[in-house]
């Protein structure tokens, strides 16, 4: 009789299905979080101009009120929707290109065209907005919950270039900013090695981000020493010593519609001759990481699953995300 031998015993682990915790998508439920978003760069917007721009999931106007002070507002007008965008600015109004109202900088109809007075409900929707590091920000929300990071030195000593960098990317803001707390890509993906353990322990949290310093060595064995920080779920800051001189980035991931996102930043160095070379060395660093990222962000399906110790800070972060404020004021009027 025939003996029939069993094949060996696979070692492989049975495989089991993906632990999946998400996050909530920017959107759902047609909520957003509560954030500063970049919407252009401050030298986009001209005395004078109107910029149309998506945000969130409709659309906003930012203009230049007398004195230069940047203002976003909801884009349709209150009488039949037509878009501001295409009108002008008179003074401190928006002029509807429609049927000549106007709206002033609180968003409230005070002319129309024909001389009928306004009714009493004829507003747009006006949004926290602040031009800081060469960028027009916006809050979504009524009232902000935090401000843009302070630096350890003062405007006039710093010289600072701000740009884009022009592409949209495929995953909504928070995904960027998740790389900041995560230990394994700073080592993996960007080269960081750390002077001593992963830092879990020197992260500081508060209500509305965190913040860390360390020490190290980054690629091509340049010394480094960083502070770093995440403000809401679309502002990353960090500053401090790099190949011996001080460098510092603020970059802000926008929110044109859900799951895309830009991004905006600022370099800045200490004013002085060496200044210019300096911007050019900090601008060319920040495009090789935003290159190192840009394929995984666009591809990603971003769920906490099987995390490991040096998943600490990360894993705290993704519970910050979940509980972040998320709301949606604006939403009846921009679209």
């Amino acid at each position: 009789m025939e003996q029939t031998i069993a094949p060996p015993a696979s070692t492989r682990p049975r495989p089991q299905p993906p632990r999946a915790m998400p996050i909530p998508p920017e959107g759902e439920n047609g909520l957003f979080s509560q954030s500063w978003y970049p919407v252009a760069l401050a030298s986009d917007l001209a005395a004078g101009q109107i910029l149309g721009l998506e945000f969130l999931d409709g659309k906003i106007v930012v203009f230049r009120k007398e004195g230069g002070a940047p203002q976003a507002m909801s884009a349709y007008c209150p009488h039949v929707g037509a878009d501001l965008s295409v009108g002008r600015v008179v003074g401190n109004h928006v002029q509807c290109a429609f049927h000549h109202w106007e709206y002033n900088g609180d968003g409230v109809c005070v002319k129309t065209g024909i001389g009928d007075p306004p009714p009493r409900s004829a507003c747009l929707f006006v949004f926290p907005t602040q031009e800081r590091f060469g960028i027009i920000w916006v809050f979504n929300g009524e009232t902000p919950l935090f401000d843009l990071p302070q630096l350890p030195y003062p405007d006039a000593e710093l010289a600072a270039s701000a740009y884009r960098m022009g592409e949209r990317l495929q995953c909504d803001p928070w995904v960027f900013a998740a790389n900041t707390p995560d230990m394994q890509h700073l080592k993996v993906v960007h080269k960081i090695r750390f002077d001593a353990d992963d830092p879990h322990e020197l992260v500081r949290w508060h209500e509305h981000g965190m913040e860390f310093s360390y020490s190290g060595v980054h690629q091509g064995n340049v010394p480094i020493a960083n502070t770093a920080g995440i403000l809401g779920t679309s502002v990353f800051y960090r500053w401090g010593l790099y190949n011996g001189y001080w460098r510092c980035n603020v970059t802000g991931f926008s929110l044109p519609r859900p799951g895309q996102h830009e991004v905006f930043s600022c370099s800045l160095v200490r004013a002085g001759p060496d200044a210019a070379a300096q911007l050019q060395d900090v601008l060319a660093i920040s495009r090789r990481t935003v290159g190192e990222d840009k394929d995984i962000l666009n591809t990603i399906h971003y769920r906490q699953g099987l995390l490991t110790k040096a998943d600490t800070t990360l894993g705290r972060f993704l519970r910050y995300l979940r509980a972040y404020p998320r709301a949606h004021p604006s939403a009846p009027f921009i679209n």
